[in-house]
């Protein structure tokens, strides 16, 4: 199965110069968020593959707008390519808004929530924010959430795909990151990987 990450910058190659050819046989396009309403649409109406995605910090314009063609999976469990694929959007905030900036205290309501719907059974989880110490930032604002480990722990995704922390932010970073049976990707710009 091929897997198409896509998470806070536009990619010019995908925006401004697609080639249907680098996207063949994408089966699943998932979003980590902070991305245009219009890019995602694109995205949506090239390549005939289901999107999922989480809003980021700055999608606030999904209050009063979604992309046609694509599935918010923000606090939900769907079954899509035969992978239970799990998401929350949102990062650590200490102006927590409740929905696109929380708390460490917040975010874990969220993580119980979605982890009794779960039954502790997810294939993908999806986030903007990281992980705590596993591919974050050191500034408060791109730390990751500790409450995520209690997915990586209980549920033992194969895959954590999220966005927040830009790669052109410092040196480069390792990616993917593993921990214990889980391989996590920052989706910065677009990865394509294959998967079992």
């Amino acid at each position: 199965m091929r897997l198409l990450m896509i998470s806070d910058e536009e990619s010019k190659f995908i925006w401004k110069y697609f080639d249907k050819s680098v996207f063949e046989g994408v089966d699943l396009i998932i979003s980590a968020g902070d991305l245009k309403l219009q890019y995602l649409e694109f995205i949506a109406a090239m390549i005939p593959a289901p999107l999922l995605y989480v809003p980021g910090n700055h999608d606030t314009y999904l209050k009063n707008s979604k992309p046609k063609g694509c599935q918010s999976i923000d606090g939900e469990i769907i079954t899509s390519c035969g992978l239970r694929v799990a998401g929350l959007g949102g990062c650590q905030s200490q102006n927590p808004d409740g929905v696109y900036q929380l708390s460490e205290e917040q975010m874990a309501k969220r993580v119980d929530k979605l982890l009794r719907k779960a039954k502790n059974k997810i294939d993908i989880f999806v986030s903007h924010a990281p992980s705590y110490g596993l591919g974050d930032g050191d500034d408060f604002f791109h730390k990751g959430f500790e409450c995520f480990h209690s997915i990586l722990d209980s549920a033992e995704p194969k895959l954590h795909i999220f966005g927040h922390q830009h790669l052109s932010y410092g040196p480069k970073r390792e990616n993917p990151i593993y921990y214990k049976g889980t391989a996590l990707y920052n989706a910065f710009g677009y990865k394509i990987i294959d998967i079992c």
